[in-house]
């Protein structure tokens, strides 16, 4: 008995055009694949061509806890990427030359730093083998690429003015502090609210940025209540996750006039809309920035 093996076949790129009758002599699994992969590759290089990149050296790469790096990117000779980072939230894509894959990455500074200052700034949390691994690894001077700001940022719009929406709880975890950070410092009328919580989780205080920011911050109207799911023997603070944090202290006075913004590991953000919305807080008025 003979045995067929489709390893010596050669099949044209595109049977259907070439070999009108190819169906006969292939599996149609295999020329759907083709079909597959040959739209797959049209579609990756139509995103390349429209996907706009601009050089821009690093100013300065620092550490900012365990694992987190603190990145400002000079971009004074760039108006375009100036211009468009308008409102806190937004994010962009950032590569490495000689390395394709691009890193999402959310912009950590106020839109007002890259205005007066010309620099955008970010909290890169280094993952083995990733574009931020090497992000993190670069040193001044290093030139990466940049799109321009993307996304509409937190709408904030939806939880003003103030004097409607006197509560507001922000809830992030790990390096889902950045765009909490440029939203903070961008200012939201906290001092004009009555009660604005930040609950802020990381594993321990060695893995938890912006510290030395924590007093600006509350000075602003920003209560912080850092929570660690891994503290040492020493922690009196809050324990576990954000989400069993909040559900332990709720104290929303009304949930109609009560807003939040989250940002952070996709189990919280959907634990934290449950409890929001259970307890009568209108999802439109729970925002993200993705």
């Amino acid at each position: 008995m003979s045995n067929i093996s489709l390893s010596h076949t050669v099949v044209s790129p595109t049977p259907n055009l070439r070999f009108p009758n190819a169906h006969r002599y292939y599996p149609m699994s295999i020329l759907r694949h083709l079909k597959r992969r040959r739209f797959t590759s049209i579609a990756a290089a139509l995103r390349q061509d429209t996907t706009l990149w601009t050089p821009a050296p690093l100013s300065s790469v620092l550490p900012a806890a365990d694992s987190l790096f603190h990145v400002t990117i000079d971009v004074s000779d760039s108006p375009d990427l100036v211009s468009s980072h308008a409102s806190a939230g937004q994010y962009l894509q950032l590569r490495l030359p000689d390395f394709a894959k691009p890193s999402f990455l959310a912009i950590a500074s106020p839109p007002s730093l890259a205005a007066a200052r010309g620099q955008f700034e970010f909290l890169v949390k280094s993952v083995p083998g990733s574009t931020a691994e090497l992000l993190c690894g670069l040193k001044k001077g290093d030139v990466v690429e940049l799109t321009p700001a993307m996304g509409r940022g937190f709408d904030i719009d939806r939880v003003s003015p103030p004097e409607d929406y006197p509560t507001i709880i922000i809830f992030a975890t790990g390096s889902g502090i950045s765009p909490i950070r440029s939203l903070i410092e961008s200012g939201f009328s906290a001092d004009m609210r009555s009660d604005v919580r930040l609950y802020y989780g990381a594993r321990n205080l060695q893995r938890m940025a912006y510290q030395d920011r924590f007093k600006e911050w509350e000075s602003t109207g920003v209560k912080i209540v850092p929570v660690l799911s891994q503290p040492d023997n020493s922690w009196t603070g809050e324990t576990g996750y954000v989400q069993a944090a909040f559900a332990r202290a709720k104290k929303i006075y009304s949930s109609q006039s009560t807003g939040a913004v989250l940002c952070g590991q996709k189990q919280m953000t959907e634990e934290v809309t449950s409890i929001l919305v259970a307890d009568g807080v209108s999802s439109e008025k729970i925002l993200k920035n993705f």
